[in-house]
């Protein structure tokens, strides 16, 4: 086999399994679709050792340290996985094969969508779901945020800074962290609407309202922009025939280990998470993957 590891997943739990293996001697790739969730975080005041900074900036330094200890990192999707004799055959969009005795699973989340009319006509046209990237072209206009959560009101709290009315549309009760709602309710310019949830999106060429249903009463409201925080998907559709899952995670014991000899799982995919979705403990089960890697292969 070419490689001691293969990692799937360039986020936090896939950055820091490589520095880890490296750390090991064992030679690793990281295979990488994107920068991963964190990066698209504007704000990010709960990681160790920074008392503020941006998850774009923070993912930058994981990736310098990673390519630093030895790792080499692909920007590849991967789409297939075979077990080949002692190993593992992976197969990338770009129609590539690579080889590993192990692998560590570490494809992190995506943005749950709302699944009402008119927003797959309206993404992209003021329906998004990463403020960190749009929400510099939303200045002085009004807009909406869809969640009740922390990453909801991070968006709200961003968007507010642009100078925007803010609409926050919460499903229940705020369910986030005691000081984001503390901002929320501090902020003239974000407004919340509980027990309200989107049904709608409209618009002509672009959006440019949105129906809500607050309780049993249904009424439109102009928006220039529609954020949507929703909660996460674990990505693991293509593992699913592969690797046992529960509730659409990878299932893993206290050692990050599946229930195939010689495939690990880490970060937000896993059981182990406990549906924390933090970037320190995806970091900490990704590091335990690759303790688990280097023991496994020890033995062998």
């Amino acid at each position: 086999m070419d490689m001691d590891c293969i990692v799937i997943g360039g986020g936090p739990a896939g950055l820091t399994a490589g520095i880890y293996l490296s750390r090991f001697n064992l030679k690793n790739i990281i295979f990488a679709r994107d920068y991963g969730m964190a990066s698209e975080t504007s704000e990010i005041e709960n990681y160790p050792g920074f008392v503020k900074i941006s998850g774009t900036e923070l993912i930058g330094k994981f990736t310098e340290q990673a390519k630093h200890f030895g790792s080499e990192i692909i920007y590849d999707e991967i789409q297939g996985i075979e077990k080949q004799g002692n190993g593992f055959i992976v197969k990338t969009a770009t129609n590539k094969e690579y080889s590993a005795k192990t692998l560590i699973l570490a494809m992190g989340t995506h943005k749950r969508k709302l699944n009402v009319p008119g927003e797959k006509e309206f993404t992209g046209k003021g329906v998004s779901y990463c403020a960190t990237c749009d929400g510099a072209f939303f200045k002085n206009v009004k807009v909406g945020v869809s969640g009740g959560g922390n990453s909801a009101l991070t968006t709200a709290i961003l968007l507010a800074s642009y100078g925007n009315e803010v609409h926050l549309f919460a499903r229940t009760e705020l369910s986030a962290h005691d000081v984001l709602i503390e901002r929320i309710n501090a902020n003239d310019k974000i407004i919340v609407h509980k027990n309200t949830e989107v049904t709608e999106i409209m618009g002509d060429t672009k959006m440019q309202k949105v129906k809500i249903k607050t309780n049993n009463d249904l009424e439109e409201m102009e928006l220039n922009g529609l954020f949507v925080e929703i909660g996460l998907v674990p990505n693991t559709k293509f593992v699913e025939n592969f690797v046992e899952l529960e509730k659409g995670m990878i299932k893993v014991n206290t050692n990050f280990e599946t229930n195939v000899p010689g495939v690990f799982a880490a970060g937000d995919i896993t059981t182990g998470s406990k549906m924390m979705w933090q970037i320190v403990t995806a970091s900490a089960e990704g590091a335990i993957a690759a303790d688990s890697v280097y023991k496994y292969l020890s033995k062998e």
